[in-house]
């Protein structure tokens, strides 16, 4: 009996191919194969908002194929990403070949290898009409926010701007945070250290905790100099020993906005790159005799569940590997969010046998580094907990006269591991620096201790930090917006329509997001609201269940927001930044010069305009390697000179960012970014550039030597047709995809994370 198995990915053919027998053929429908129209609605707003869908330019030849070898198999197993957009994409496959006949099958398997995929083939079912009634809702939502908004900031702020349903609440948290900055206020305050010795070493420090029994708080410099005198002359007596007993249990596995966060703050990973490296790993690779096998599972998931087989895998090889104490008794269990999906399991090694120094081989730089960090949370996820002592120890300063009150009391803690559990292998990241435990000596209650040094030191109360990539995503999973699909495509939106720019690894709105924002908040208040957003996913959890209606769901979210829609057009006038005057004189005219703010960004400007039309980049913008730039857009990096050894910075120059000498003027050595993707022809670095007119390009970092060069984005993932070392990004009007590298090779892809929900964000 002849089968046809269509999957997204045509990386995933050939893994697949290794599993299922010449019964089996096996075809990629390379992501979507239907979609809403590009250049209209496609949206019945008067007709239920019923959706028409055409295949989508380029995939004319795919559903060909598809057809072609449909015709003569007796069954077909469609087997897309399990989740709302894979069932999508399988219901408009079906759709194309032979409707909803017995004939085709949906398969679903959460990891690419022999045991799942047989076993999935095994357990096939009709295709989850709610699932897709639930992506259906998602896109014709988006489609409907993107096609109506979009051209109200054209109409009233600039051309070529969007409003998406989603991005836009995230771009509404950074323009929050920002203020919250802007408006705090900072306050000055102290601290008073005593460094000490008891009678045996290590010496160790102890802050000032009470005074009178209140908790210390000193806000001024004299208070603090007061106190150090009153100090003076006392005795430092060990007045109270406290030892407790923590156990420290293991963080669960990864599901996607964990790995995420945990990839960006150990690997400095963006999100989109996480999902870019996670999908490959999931999808297949070639790792010696076994071939092409899928080494996680399926990597878009928000359920910490932990399938048995794989629970028990790991308490052997942990028993093995660290003896039986680190092994739990009973294999933990861990508590999804309510609104997870529990069908799907956390982000986990497929097998754990297959340790990343064991395949490292195998593996990119950066697959190896993600993969050891799965790997490694997985197991530390399944180990004992540690056990903990805490000690803290109070310390009354007082004269030596009996009768004294013990106004003033220090504190010291610190924390021995007695064991160390699941922290022998891994510890989950923070998001601030915690302060470093001190390692405390052996004392005994009553023990007078030396004083060696009491320190006051000025601090000052910090505003809220700005969003790093980890805390952006941690925030929009706490306030229920997106969901796992949807994180890493969000982050790159709202950069890739400069509604926000990257200062130091966070997030800062620019000019044209605060007037975005702000233009929406005010005229769309319940689309710009996060309680809103976070009920519409809820909204979209419940079509999922089957226990609401898709299209009820769009009616009540458009009535209102047509009716805000209207309003706007109508009401609206022109927006934009106001201009910011400046004491530089023009030189034509002598008039003042003034920021203004442009489709590319800030620019200086004669205020005689349109008398005097002189206009000039900021200083900023034109400091090349010897120009002046500002402390906040100077970024220090690991990388070290190669002429001297200092470290070098990263600047902003009219071709776009470098790296410079941070010795500059004495050291004017610059070199332009690589971006960790090899050069086809020569195997250099490619690097970004930008050209006289400002057009990106990529280059091959040892120009002149070698002259590769491309207007296309490349992306480090091989052809799965001829094996280039690189794809390419290609974005046309006719088409968005990812191109081999390779003219004559003519693969291509749809241009999307696999099978993310990324309808959510596009518009």
């Amino acid at each position: 009996m002849k089968s046809l198995l269509i999957v997204e990915s045509p990386a995933k053919v050939k893994t697949l191919s290794k599993f299922l027998g010449k019964d089996f053929t096996i075809k990629a429908s390379i992501g979507h194969v239907k979609d809403l129209p590009r250049k209209e609605l496609g949206v019945d707003v008067e007709n239920n908002f019923t959706p028409t869908y055409i295949a989508i330019e380029g995939k004319e030849k795919v559903l060909k194929e598809l057809k072609k070898a449909a015709k003569d198999v007796d069954k077909i197993f469609l087997g897309p990403d399990p989740d709302r957009e894979g069932e999508a994409i399988a219901w408009h496959i079906a759709e194309e070949l032979s409707g909803d006949s017995d004939k085709v099958l949906r398969v679903e398997f959460n990891e690419i290898t022999e045991r799942a995929v047989t076993e999935a083939i095994k357990h096939p079912r009709k295709i989850n009409k709610s699932l897709v009634d639930a992506q259906q809702a998602r896109r014709v939502l988006d489609r409907l926010v993107g096609y109506k908004l979009s051209p109200l900031l054209w109409k009233k702020v600039q051309r070529g701007l969007s409003a998406g349903r989603v991005q836009s609440v995230a771009l509404r948290l950074v323009v929050d945070r920002e203020r919250e900055i802007g408006a705090f206020k900072s306050e000055e305050y102290w601290s008073i250290t005593a460094a000490l010795e008891g009678k045996e070493p290590p010496p160790f420090n102890a802050k000032l905790s009470q005074i009178n029994g209140q908790k210390a708080d000193i806000r001024k410099e004299s208070e603090a100099a007061g106190i150090v005198k009153n100090l003076e002359g006392k005795t430092f007596l060990v007045k109270k020993i406290e030892i407790s007993k923590k156990k420290r249990s293991p963080a669960p596995p990864f599901i996607t906005s964990t790995l995420q966060q945990e990839a960006s703050r150990k690997l400095r990973f963006n999100a989109k790159k996480t999902m870019l490296i996670a999908q490959n790993l999931y999808e297949g690779l070639e790792v010696g005799d076994e071939g092409s096998i899928g080494l996680i599972t399926y990597m878009r998931t928000d359920s910490v569940r932990v399938a048995s087989e794989a629970q028990q895998e790991a308490k052997d090889f942990i028993i093995k590997q660290f003896g039986n104490d680190y092994a739990p008794q009973k294999p933990p269990v861990y508590k999804s969010k309510k609104s997870a999906q529990e069908a799907h399991e956390a982000i986990r090694p497929t097998s754990v046998i297959r340790t990343p120094q064991s395949i490292k081989n195998y593996l990119t730089k950066d697959q190896y580094q993600l993969y050891s960090l799965a790997w490694n949370r997985f197991i530390a996820s399944q180990m004992s907990p540690a056990l903990l002592e805490q000690t803290s120890i109070d310390i009354a300063a007082k004269s030596r006269d009996i009768g004294e009150a013990e106004k003033y009391m220090f504190r010291a803690t610190g924390t021995v591991v007695k064991f160390p559990g699941f922290m022998s292998l891994y510890t989950e990241s923070a998001d601030a620096a915690a302060e470093e435990e001190e390692t405390l000596p052996v004392l005994n209650e009553g023990d007078v201790l030396k004083i060696i040094t009491i320190t006051p030191k000025q601090h000052f109360t910090q505003p809220p930090p700005r969003y790093t990539e980890a805390t952006l995503v941690k925030e929009l999973e706490a306030k229920g917006i997106g969901r796992p699909s949807t994180y890493a495509s969000i982050l790159s939106t709202i950069q890739q329509r400069e509604y926000t720019e990257k200062l130091e690894g966070k997030f800062k709105p620019t000019e044209l997001g605060v007037v975005v924002n702000d233009l929406l908040v005010e005229r769309f208040p319940e689309l710009m609201d996060i309680g809103f957003t976070a009920k519409m996913e809820d909204n979209l959890d419940k079509i999922e269940e089957g226990l609401s209606k898709w299209a009820k769901v769009v009616k009540d979210f458009y009535t209102p927001f047509d009716k805000d829609l209207k309003e706007a057009t109508k009401l609206l006038g022109k927006v934009k930044p106001e201009d910011i005057p400046t004491d530089e004189k023009c030189e034509k005219c002598g008039k003042p010069m003034v920021i203004k703010w442009g489709r590319h960004g800030r620019f200086m400007a004669c205020s005689g305009y349109p008398e005097c039309k002189n206009a000039k980049p900021l200083a900023s913008q034109e400091s090349g390697a010897g120009g002046q730039q500002s402390e906040t857009e100077i970024q220090l990096t690991d990388e070290k000179c190669p002429k001297c050894g200092s470290p070098m910075v990263l600047k902003s120059g009219r071709f776009g960012k470098f790296l410079a000498c941070s010795k500059y003027p004495e050291c004017k050595t610059t070199k332009p970014i690589g971006m960790g993707i090899k050069c086809p022809e020569d195997g250099g670095e490619i690097v970004e550039k930008r050209t006289k007119r400002g057009k990106v390009f990529f280059s091959c970092g040892n120009y002149p030597k070698c002259k590769f060069a491309t207007w296309y984005k490349p992306i480090a993932k091989s052809c799965p047709k001829c094996g280039a070392g690189i794809l390419v990004e290609k974005r046309t009007k006719k088409e968005e995809v990812l191109a081999c590298i390779k003219k004559d090779c003519g693969y291509k892809e749809e241009l999307q994370p696999a099978s993310s929900e990324q309808a959510a964000v596009t518009a």
